[in-house]
């Protein structure tokens, strides 16, 4: 990718937008289906949403990883008139553009949960936890390379697509070094001690 005067955002950043929100909207679906036994009955429904857990933890943590990390082979150094936005524009924005998509799939999770009891919220809740996952692995990335990955914001895909920042309409992505912006490796959030003293 060449130089140029556009706005991009961490990676890691993107991939952590999602999990608080689906975390807690997952368990708040889970415990308004356990309020009424369902179809199943409560433990089919638990049991059933335990492994519907481990198995959204495991795509979500490794779905696009060969893509994730073909696009962070083969990215290049960011030009200096590139806009780097910062961890909590990331997330504002990230969280105004999905917010019905989240509306959309908690009053489905909930529906569901009065049939299946928890299941369809640790659905929910399992892919959070496969998206934290998936930051770290991120974030060991950049520990490893001492960079820092970045997508151009007016690649990433609309709310409703699936992908996030390793979809294919994502042509590559742009590297800092480790202290450029305000989030650690992985997307966390920057703490004092991180920043060193001039």
């Amino acid at each position: 990718m060449g130089r140029g005067g556009y706005t991009v955002a961490r990676v890691a950043v993107l991939v952590r937008a999602p999990v608080g929100w689906l975390w807690w909207l997952g368990l708040l679906a889970a415990g308004c289906g356990l309020l009424v036994p369902g179809v199943t009955g409560r433990r089919i429904g638990v049991l059933a949403g335990a492994a519907l857990f481990l198995i959204a933890l495991a795509v979500a943590a490794t779905v696009r990883r060969g893509r994730y990390g073909k696009l962070a082979g083969a990215a290049s150094r960011a030009g200096k008139s590139v806009a780097l936005q910062d961890r909590e524009a990331t997330v504002r924005d990230w969280r105004l553009a999905h917010r019905w998509p989240l509306v959309a799939v908690f009053l489905v999770a909930v529906g569901a949960s009065f049939a299946v009891p928890a299941a369809p919220g640790l659905l929910l809740a399992g892919t959070a936890a496969g998206l934290w996952w998936k930051a770290l692995w991120l974030g060991r990335w950049e520990h490893e390379h001492e960079s820092l990955l970045w997508v151009r914001t007016d690649e990433l895909p609309r709310p409703w697509a699936l992908g996030g920042p390793g979809h294919a309409a994502v042509s590559g992505y742009l590297t800092t070094g480790v202290v450029a912006g305000d989030a650690r490796p992985g997307g966390a959030r920057r703490r004092p001690e991180d920043v060193p003293v001039r």
